[in-house]
């Protein structure tokens, strides 16, 4: 079962902590958009100052139009993986819009539909690699959303996992789908 977007741009930030693929994600995401489901996409990215455990946050916009405006205002979508992104960044999501959070790195929560997951535990689980999380979280993302099509994202993943790594990586990304189908997504 999905939610499917139903307007023409939708706003989705995914954020964490560096060194946890955040900004990798939202370049994944765009391009499967972009490349390989022919919408509009764009993608932006900051990070703090640290490399490894600072804020970190990737920006997408999707859409069938034209994108007048690169940047998420209000998002659609928040992909939280610590409690610090949870916090700042939830207050700024649209009222029916949909939270996935790492429920094992996010305990406090102030959004209504939000979906809790074990994403770094699955990626352990499943490819024996933490790096893995974000592909795990994309396809948590997808699954839940669908955003872009879920070969749009297989894709995309292949095209951007270092060589050698693409069997390893769609693991990844069929664990958050699988995940995804046995949660409840909030109404």
């Amino acid at each position: 079962m999905s939610t499917k977007p139903t307007v023409g741009r939708v706003e989705i930030r995914i954020a964490g902590e560096g060194g946890q693929g955040v900004i990798l994600a939202g370049i994944i995401l765009a391009e499967a958009a972009a490349i390989y489901d022919h919408k509009n996409a764009v993608q932006t990215q900051s990070y703090g100052p640290e490399a490894r455990g600072g804020a970190s946050k990737s920006e997408v916009v999707i859409s069938s139009e034209e994108i007048d405006h690169p940047e998420v205002l209000s998002s659609d979508i928040l992909v939280a993986l610590s409690q610090e992104a949870a916090d700042r960044f939830s207050a700024s999501m649209k009222k029916d819009g949909l939270m996935i959070v790492d429920e094992e790195k996010v305990g406090r929560v102030i959004f209504m539909r939000t979906m809790r997951l074990p994403i770094t535990r699955l990626a352990v689980e499943t490819t024996g690699r933490e790096i893995t999380t974000n592909v795990v979280a994309l396809g948590a993302l997808v699954g839940a959303t669908g955003v872009v099509t879920r070969e749009a994202i297989e894709k995309a993943v292949c095209a951007r996992a270092p060589r050698g790594t693409a069997e390893i990586n769609l693991k990844a990304l069929a664990a958050g789908f699988s995940a995804v189908e046995k949660a409840h997504i909030p109404r």
